[in-house]
């Protein structure tokens, strides 16, 4: 009996790898040669192109950038608010520059080529000018608001994931880089800043110089709070978990209070489109019926 099931599982054994190798041939050959005889991918192309296209725009911009005249403590502030949005490049500050002269330039052709410059020359290209000038600097204020927010929304699931490594026994410089490569996809701002601070510690700079860093670099009033409770608990020897866990609810409390704050204002907010737009919209659909009555008996009571 034990023979039968041995030569009938050696069987069934060979009868799926045959079915195998008869419907997957195909895949398989394909799957050696790859191995065999590597191309590149279609999507390794399109990203070769896409970053050949964006370095050549990036020297267009920088050639550019040399047009336009600027000082070394404009410099300074220019390329601190690109931290801030993100952009830690040394181009990324050229580009910008570059795009103070390219942007102005490409609203005057484009008020040129739709025929809005013969309306009134002077304004349209005046217009053009200092909208095409100012507009980069708009676009990275707008910027920094967005990353700053975004750190205020993630800045309590990071220190609520702080509080679990370091109940569970980590470090804090070990729990600040687990914390960092967890929030990888769910929050990626405040993953990449803290990986930066880690970055800065494994190369030697003080623990609370670098979440100080931290607080400078990102210009939040939120994160300065929580750099200010870390500092203050490693002085003190109190306990960095309870410290973090206090501020944390905290930080909810006060996201809950600016919700209901926004809520509290749509109320009045909601005034001028009621007064300018839905309230004639009413009396016209309302009254028009009555209005036309009025004047058709009006005119018939007239007539005779």
């Amino acid at each position: 009996m034990g023979i039968a099931v041995l030569v009938f599982g050696v069987l069934f054994l060979l009868i799926a790898s045959g079915g195998l190798l008869l419907f997957y041939r195909e895949e398989m050959i394909e799957r050696l040669s790859a191995v065999v005889n590597p191309r590149p991918k279609q999507g390794t192309r399109l990203n070769n192109t896409l970053e050949q296209t964006r370095s050549s725009l990036t020297g267009v911009l920088q050639q550019f950038e040399r047009a336009l005249p600027k000082s070394e403590a404009e410099v300074s502030v220019i390329k601190q608010r690109m931290i801030r949005a993100g952009f830690r490049k040394e181009s990324a500050v050229k580009r910008f520059y570059g795009a103070k002269v390219v942007v102005p330039i490409a609203l005057c052709i484009a008020a040129f080529s739709t025929g809005l410059g013969s309306l009134s020359p002077f304004f349209v290209y005046a217009m053009a000018l200092g909208l095409g000038f100012l507009g980069p600097d708009f676009w990275l204020g707008n910027r920094i608001k967005a990353r700053q927010a975004k750190i205020r929304r993630g800045l309590p699931d990071a220190l609520d994931l702080l509080i679990i490594c370091i109940e569970a026994g980590l470090g804090l410089d070990q729990a600040t880089a687990r914390t960092a490569e967890e929030l990888h996809l769910s929050q990626p701002v405040i993953s990449d800043e803290l990986g930066i601070v880690v970055l800065e510690q494994r190369a030697g700079r003080a623990r609370g110089d670098a979440w100080r860093h931290l607080a400078d670099r990102t210009s939040e009033e939120s994160v300065a709070n929580v750099v200010a409770v870390l500092v203050q608990s490693e002085k003190f020897g109190t306990s960095i978990a309870k410290s973090l866990r206090v501020h944390s609810e905290t930080l909810r409390t006060q996201r809950r209070q600016k919700v209901e704050e926004m809520a509290a204002k749509t109320t009045v907010k909601l005034v001028f489109p009621l007064v300018l737009f839905i309230f004639p919209s009413i009396f016209l659909v309302t009254l028009g019926p009555a209005v036309i009555i009025m004047m058709e008996s009006f005119n018939s009571f007239l007539a005779h």
